[in-house]
């Protein structure tokens, strides 16, 4: 058999592993050469049927392609982009491949995309682990953050991006001027941005954007939470609340913004079937909403691999390890499922799914909006929530750490994980002496095990070499 370069995943369910391999092999169809005479400079991966370079699926998928920088440096996809900033500090979200210029349209005049580049070099450090690469990016990045503030920041401290700049261009959300995923956004830029500072002990710097953080955190808690509904809700030109409940009230737990009772509120939302609890978690508009359609219909249901992940991960920042695992675990399953469907029909992966049946999700008045095989999207549920959520693995490459979050004990783990200049596996498996780690690793590095169930941690230093732990020794 040939060595595959990627990290081979282990899983009692050998579906799940096949659908990780193949994502892989798609990969290579995807990445592109583009011309160096417009710009753009790098291989990077090329979107819309490969006419356009977007900064959103860009950043998406960089959360799986950074298990196999080597072959798809994401630090070169992402430098494309700082190549084309402007003196203005702007960063479009898309660029025709062609010609390297902005595209740019009527109700989204200055191409805004979500401000995500900060949380994606902040992720690319701990995957990759190049301090160097954070203090070439941070000049980019505040030019980048100062422009955004520039242009849609408000007098009352508030963002107004056009609708568009959300990516959820059909939610029902026609009388929002101040959109909760956007604000959200621009305050996780700021906490990033602090976080990187902190990575140069820039300490003058770190507290700049420290301040920005919390002067949003605390604009969009005051204004933006409904303490009857338990929910945060977009604004409409007043100040008042437009009370329909979509995927972007979870974006304040991904930045951190809630406290531990409005936390709380939020997690019964994702849990509730006829809120956003559907069987295929999680809708991008709620099951109770009139909109709501089970087809999908865009962003009035669909189950979009993006807004799961980042549920997901959102429900970490609360330490909900569990619930983020059963969630990914049931996403895979639809996944797979309409990936094998019945009869002599040809499985893909999808960029969208429905909450409550198999199948990619359905637009009517929009056929072509759903891609088959749009590997931005699909790939978060394929590798990044497979990695991560399904197998357990959390990597940080300056700590060299390795956190695993163990819910039940099963066949599981990984083999060739990159941890800087080192390669490692972990693999649970049962012998006869009980349940056994198999550990092998060229360096040193700091292996964390959380046994969930047990509400038991146990850090250990893993010597260069091969070795093993039992379980029930730990």
């Amino acid at each position: 058999m040939l060595k595959k370069e990627f990290p081979q995943i282990h899983y009692y369910d050998q579906d799940f592993v096949d659908i990780y391999d193949r994502t892989w092999a798609w990969m290579s169809d995807f990445w592109r050469k583009a011309d160096p005479a417009v710009g753009i400079k790098n291989p990077h991966y090329a979107y819309h049927e490969g006419n356009s370079l977007s900064l959103f699926e860009s950043c998406i998928s960089s959360f799986y392609l950074v298990y196999f920088n080597k072959k798809y440096p994401v630090h070169l996809m992402l430098d494309n982009f700082y190549a084309l900033q402007e003196e203005s500090g702007a960063i479009r979200g898309s660029y025709d491949l062609e010609t390297g210029k902005p595209i740019l349209t009527e109700s989204n005049p200055e191409g805004l995309a979500p401000p995500l580049l900060a949380w994606v070099e902040y992720n690319l450090y701990h995957k990759v682990g190049a301090k160097k690469r954070v203090r070439e990016v941070m000049p980019s990045l505040m030019a980048y953050h100062d422009w955004l503030a520039d242009n849609f920041k408000e007098e009352n401290g508030m963002f107004a991006p056009p609708l568009e700049a959300t990516m959820m261009e059909n939610a029902p959300r026609d009388n929002v001027k101040y959109p909760l995923d956007f604000n959200t956004q621009v305050a996780m830029n700021a906490l990033y941005m602090s976080a990187l500072a902190d990575i140069l002990n820039d300490k003058e710097l770190g507290f700049r954007y420290k301040r920005q953080y919390f002067s949003l955190k605390t604009r969009i808690n005051s204004l933006m939470w409904d303490p009857e509904d338990k929910i945060y809700y977009d604004l409409d030109a007043d100040e008042k609340r437009v009370k329909v409940k979509t995927i972007a009230a979870f974006w304040p737990l991904l930045a951190e913004l809630p406290n531990e009772e409005r936390s709380e509120g939020l997690f019964a939302h994702l849990q509730d079937p006829k809120i956003f609890g559907t069987e295929n978690p999680f809708p991008t508009l709620a099951v109770s909403e009139p909109e709501f359609d089970e087809e999908g219909a865009g962003a009035r249901g669909s189950v979009i691999p993006f807004y799961t992940y980042m549920v997901i991960k959102g429900l970490e920042k609360y330490q909900k390890y569990e619930f983020a695992r059963e969630a990914a675990i049931r996403h895979m399953y639809f996944v797979l499922d309409t990936f094998h469907p019945d009869g002599d029909k040809k499985g893909t992966l999808w960029q969208a799914y429905k909450p409550f049946k198999d199948g990619p999700a359905v637009w009517k008045e929009n056929e072509v909006w759903n891609k088959p095989l749009n590997l931005a999207y699909a790939g978060l549920t394929t590798i990044a929530l497979m990695i991560e959520n399904i197998v357990g693995l959390y990597v940080s490459l300056p700590r060299k750490t390795v956190d695993w979050y163990v819910p039940t004990l099963e066949l599981m783990g990984i083999e060739e994980l990159p941890l800087k200049r080192n390669r490692i596996t972990i693999v649970s498996n049962k012998s006869n002496r009980g349940w056994e780690i198999r550990l092998e690793s060229e360096k040193l590095y700091y292996f964390s095990i959380h046994l969930l169930e047990e509400g038991k941690k146990k850090t250990l230093p893993i010597p260069s070499g091969k070795c093993s732990m039992l379980i029930d020794k730990l």
